[in-house]
């Protein structure tokens, strides 16, 4: 079975990527044409969101450099201490739902550190893939389209972070803990 998987997961790309343009072809649609028009498009869409994505940057550079990270941080990290989950994972889930590259470097050094068989590896790479970079979402894509109240998309992704933060966590702890 293990096999088969692998052998899906190093075909499926390739196989979209060849199948859709041959697809498109005999269906007599213009590939190249179609696929610089994309990109036009694509390519507008970028111009328009870099004063949204410089917004959310600056934004998450302040919160990180006031030192509100390692306030909420301090807040928290006793909480999570009695229930027996490692304060290690706490950033992550607070840069998560803001950064993803941030989060990302952070869950490598985590695994660097502590290893990726080790709880806090298992825990921040669960972490890493069942939680998403929300404002990140709201900033870049609703600022793509003109949308300018998403407040309650703020609030379903938050919650939807927090749920998958705590389910990550639970879930390891039961598996490997």
């Amino acid at each position: 079975m293990l096999q088969l998987i692998s052998l899906i997961s190093a075909w499926a790309i390739p196989v979209m990527i060849t199948f859709i343009p041959l697809y498109a072809y005999t269906r007599k649609v213009p590939v190249y044409e179609s696929f610089v028009e994309g990109a036009k498009d694509g390519f507008s869409t970028a111009i328009g969101i870099i004063p949204h994505l410089v917004g959310m940057m600056v934004a998450i550079s302040v919160f990180r450099a006031s030192g509100a990270l390692d306030f909420i941080m301090g807040f928290i990290a006793p909480m999570l201490h009695g229930f027996g989950v490692p304060a290690e994972v706490l950033p992550l889930g607070l840069l998560r739902p803001l950064t993803g590259t941030g989060s990302l470097a952070y869950t490598t050094e985590l695994i660097r550190v502590h290893g990726p068989d080790s709880l806090i590896g298992m825990i921040a790479s669960t972490i890493q893939g069942s939680t998403d970079t929300t404002l990140y979402v709201l900033t870049v894509y609703f600022g793509a389209v003109g949308i300018r109240n998403g407040r309650y998309a703020l609030k379903v992704g938050l919650f939807s972070d927090a749920v998958g933060f705590v389910a990550a966590i639970v879930i390891c702890m039961l598996v490997f803990g």
